[in-house]
């Protein structure tokens, strides 16, 4: 547990680093709840991030898989789309929880988004995008995501396969949790409101600017 933590209403940032150290994704989030070791943050949809696109000017997922982790990525403006998403963050493990409010409001499932832990910095938390990702439906059922892309990560040396295992481990972990309905899948936090007075988390200024345009593989999840 580290001595840095946040208080309910802050805005921290959850960076998502490259194996070259470079930054892709950049996302704020309003603070809940948080111990020093556990974050639990929200994200609204239409939230202004920083995304990532390939060199070429294309989406990630227009990309043909063989060629979404050889082409160098480059920052850019962008926006938390569709779902709204609170975040459970542990600094020891190797994934975070995301539960998915719709547009109404209204609890969908949980995205496990499988992650290498970095620490925390004065502004956020620090975390490597896993690739491979975890589904659990309401009722406790789960599946993997994005297994094929984790495969190409793995070809092009953007995941170790020493990484992968541990990844895949952790997501057997949450596979368990789900299925038994423990939590975080035993309900806990799925009537969650955001209060209507709080605005939506904010980047810092200029931050976009900031970030070095060097090449990289890999990044957070660029499809919500």
């Amino acid at each position: 547990m580290t001595d840095r933590r946040w208080r309910p209403g802050q805005t921290v940032v959850e960076r998502f680093h490259r194996p070259d150290g470079s930054i892709g994704q950049v996302h704020p989030l309003r603070v809940l709840a948080d111990d020093g070791r556990v974050l639990l943050a929200w994200l609204p949809a239409g939230t202004p991030i920083v995304g990532s696109r390939l060199a070429d000017g294309r989406e990630l997922r227009e990309a043909p898989l063989d060629q979404r982790f050889r082409i160098p990525r480059v920052p850019v403006p962008d926006f938390w789309h569709r779902t709204s998403t609170l975040r459970r963050i542990a600094e020891d493990e190797w994934s975070s929880v995301w539960w998915f409010f719709d547009a109404a409001g209204e609890f969908t499932n949980w995205y496990v988004n499988l992650e290498v832990p970095l620490g925390r910095n004065p502004a956020g938390v620090d975390r490597i995008d896993g690739v491979l990702d975890v589904v659990v439906e309401r009722d406790g059922s789960w599946r993997w995501d994005d297994e094929d892309e984790a495969e190409a990560a793995i070809e092009v040396g953007r995941l170790t396969l020493e990484q992968f295992d541990r990844l895949r481990g952790e997501g057997e972990r949450i596979g368990a949790l789900a299925e038994r309905g423990a939590y975080p899948f035993d309900g806990t936090d799925t009537d969650f409101r955001p209060d209507p007075g709080w605005p939506a988390p904010e980047l810092p200024p200029g931050l976009l600017a900031s970030l070095s345009p060097r090449s990289g593989e890999g990044s957070a999840p660029a499809r919500r």
